[in-house]
């Protein structure tokens, strides 16, 4: 046994359980994807596995020699890179004992492994990181460097057992599709949080954590899906079959009391024709009374025991199965020109960077934050701009209800692309004719959410068509926001509640873009989230522009045509 899990349970410091009394079990060479709603617990379970953190209550076992790859990388800005993947010491030892200190304590350390260093520089490179030196500080690194630097580090120790948090979190196409040859090669046994369905899908087994305990599915993402797909169908259908036995037992107990009353009232006229003494008359009306008592409490009854299973299951039912977002048409038809470039290109002054230009809105959507990332190309001034931007200029027209996607290294000037096409910038060279279209910009910090607002006051502010508050609150409760979070800060909000508050905010507007343009959006979301905006995305009949790395996304999403930057 590789790993074993015995009641595991961790409370966090405000005494808010996360999870509770859970088994789980990985045997030697398994391959497992955990999946799960943001928020669950899986990176916390996942370094308790680790022994970064310890349990509330519970008995872990673990192998001695265990690889674990973080989601975040800030505690280790302080250490080099050797340092990072602790091989420092073999380091320091090999070029003591080079150097002529032929010490026990060194060839200790060392262990006879003479090519360290031969063999994590060549892993480096194997990762697109050999233009960086062991004794590269790993703060100078991007994000997905960094993500590089310990998956390189899996190449140089070997390990049996591997730990990965949201390894493609931060790799570029190239990064993942390396990673994806190595774990359809890897013999080690694997654990993998994820919401890349690419990679869950390499993973011959999936699991998905939930409060109380840990559910075990015999196949990849796909088989899940299907499974998950299959269980909420069963329970929706259960949950009519009691609604509808419900509706019954109301129009029984209905008719039932009616009839009861006709009897009695006929009975009484029956009684006082025949000159019944009224002493006699009241002992029958209370036995009638009790009678009709009893009978309406076990038709209570049986009502109130079929709305408790109603509501237990509905407590089970998915809460997002339900969450559609239907906008409405563009208001242009499909087919009409809206952006055509011939020869297009743009100039640059090399030490013009890193300035910003405001995507504002074109939907009266411009404060709410509502901008796009600056890329390292985003320039205002271009009096001066010597160099081109593109090695070979570019040529498309692009059509209402396409969808495109937009390719390229960073820097490459994606986002300068699409202030191109969005009318924020002018090509230098070529020309470009657009017509004027709503768009609205999603990126994956979702920056159309004013963070200081609280919930219903950035619901508010999409109000511009004087919906009644009912109204407002009845749409907010549709998106999964129930009355007790409202009041909640929009900082607080995680990406995937930050999207569902996106679109929840677009439908209060009920102005629908002609356009959606998304860049990266399905980044920090789990996959319940990332199967509401790719539900959304697929039914909006508009123009949809994407910049993702995602590739089970943009499938999904029905993407038809692509522009490769260079």
């Amino acid at each position: 046994m590789s790993i074993s899990i015995q009641q595991i349970s961790y409370i966090h410091p405000d005494k808010e359980v996360l999870f509770s009394d859970l088994n789980f079990a990985i045997s030697k060479g398994q391959k497992l994807g955990l999946v799960g709603n943001n928020g669950c617990g899986k990176s916390t379970l996942l370094q308790i596995i680790a022994g970064q953190l310890s349990p509330s209550s519970g008995v872990i076992v673990r192998p001695d020699e265990l690889y674990y790859i973080p989601q975040h990388f800030g505690q280790y800005d302080s250490l080099t890179i050797a340092q990072a993947l602790r091989i420092e010491r073999k380091q320091q030892a090999l070029h003591a004992i080079l150097s002529g200190d032929a010490s026990n304590e060194n060839f200790v350390v060392l262990d006879d492994d003479w090519n360290i260093e031969e063999r994590s520089i060549a892993a480096l490179d194997l990762w697109g990181l050999g233009q960086f030196t062991l004794s590269y500080p790993m703060n100078l690194l991007s994000g997905g460097e960094k993500t590089r630097v310990f998956l390189a580090g899996m190449d140089i120790h070997h390990p049996p057992v591997i730990l990965m948090d949201e390894p493609t979190n931060h790799l570029d196409s190239s990064g993942r599709q390396r990673l994806y040859d190595w774990v359809e090669k890897c013999r080690s046994t694997l654990l993998v949080v994820s919401h890349d369905r690419t990679l869950l899908n390499l993973l011959p087994e999936i699991c998905e954590l939930e409060k109380h305990q840990i559910n075990y599915y015999g196949g990849n993402y796909e088989f899940y899906k299907e499974q998950k797909t299959l269980m909420q169908e069963a329970l929706q259908q259960r949950i009519e079959e009691k609604e509808k036995a419900l509706r019954i037992a109301r129009k029984v107990a209905r008719e039932t009391a009616e009839r009861r009353d006709k009897q009695n009232v006929r009975g009484e006229k029956n009684h006082i024709k025949k000159g019944v003494p009224r002493i006699v008359l009241n002992a029958l009306q209370g036995k009638s009374e009790k009678s009709t008592s009893k009978l309406n409490s076990t038709h209570q009854e049986k009502a109130e025991k079929l709305t408790d299973e109603r509501n237990q299951l509905r407590s089970s039912l998915s809460p997002t199965a339900t969450l559609k977002t239907d906008f409405n048409s563009s208001s242009f038809h499909t087919g009409k020109i809206l952006v055509t470039a011939k020869e297009v290109n743009f100039g640059y002054h090399p030490n013009s960077i890193n300035s910003h230009i405001q995507m504002n809105n074109e939907a009266n959507l411009a404060d709410t934050g509502n901008h796009p990332s600056p890329d390292s190309n985003d320039i205002q001034d271009n009096s001066d701009f010597k160099q081109q931007l593109w090695q070979t200029p570019i040529s498309f027209q692009l059509k209402s209800g396409d969808r495109l996607r937009i390719e390229g290294a960073n820097g490459s000037g994606k986002t300068t692309l699409l202030k191109l096409i969005t009318g924020q910038l002018r090509a230098q060279e070529g020309n470009l004719t657009r017509m004027e279209f709503t768009y609205v910009y999603l990126n994956q910090e979702y920056s159309i959410i004013d963070n200081r607002n609280s919930i219903l006051e950035q619901a508010y502010a999409f109000n511009n068509r004087n919906l009644p508050e009912h109204e407002i609150k009845t749409i907010l409760n549709r998106y999964l926001f129930p009355a007790s979070e409202w009041d909640k800060s929009c900082r607080k909000l995680s990406g995937g509640e930050k999207m569902r508050l996106a679109f929840c905010c677009l439908m209060i507007s009920n102005n629908t873009p002609d356009m959606f343009i998304l860049d990266e959006p399905t980044n920090n979301l789990d996959i319940q989230s990332i199967e509401i905006i790719t539900a959304t995305i697929k039914n909006y009949t508009g123009t949809v522009i994407v910049i993702s790395h995602d590739d089970y996304f943009i499938q999904e999403i029905g993407i038809e045509q692509r522009i490769l930057l260079s």
